[in-house]
């Protein structure tokens, strides 16, 4: 189980909510050598994969859009487990929806958007799937309150996420 000092949760609240979901995700990350594999899966509870997964979509859309995401391999991480179904759970309803939409289109065009490309094909893919735009300009609208309820479901389930000591 992964351990996180109590003080480190409440320094990290007190700056915000995205330092405090960074904090549990950085201590995913260290605990899979930085990076998530088939061989280091097993590490993480559905919990932690999903507070992972919502960190790896948040960055990757953030600076590049969906493309980014599944050119850098995240696609299969974050749409091929339940990640959409979970963060509905944890109250992040409008994200959930996001990926859902998002799924469609990668699992219509998946050999496309996940193979090797050039700097210009990876331009190029921006315009040939610019049916993410739509989703991506949806989840910067959420992002915030999205983000906002993650966090409370982590702090309310703190067991779920990591063991806290002191």
């Amino acid at each position: 189980m992964i351990q996180i000092q109590e003080k480190i949760i409440i320094e990290a609240a007190e700056k915000g909510m995205d330092e405090f979901l960074k904090v549990f995700t950085d201590a995913y990350l260290e605990t899979l050598g930085g990076d998530i594999t088939a061989e280091n899966m097993d590490k993480l509870n559905g919990y932690q994969h999903t507070l992972l997964a919502y960190r790896f979509f948040s960055d990757e859309v953030n600076e590049g859009g969906f493309v980014q995401l599944i050119q850098n391999g995240y696609g299969g991480y974050i749409f091929d487990n339940p990640t959409a179904k979970a963060l509905k759970m944890m109250g992040a309803k409008g994200v959930s929806k996001i990926l859902y939409k998002a799924k469609e289109i990668f699992d219509a065009h998946r050999a496309e958007l996940e193979r090797e490309t050039t700097d210009e094909e990876f331009t190029a893919m921006y315009v040939d799937f610019e049916q993410f735009d739509e989703l991506e300009e949806k989840f910067f609208y959420l992002e915030e309150e999205e983000t906002a309820l993650i966090a409370q479901y982590v702090d309310e389930n703190l067991e779920d996420f990591a063991k806290i000591v002191q």
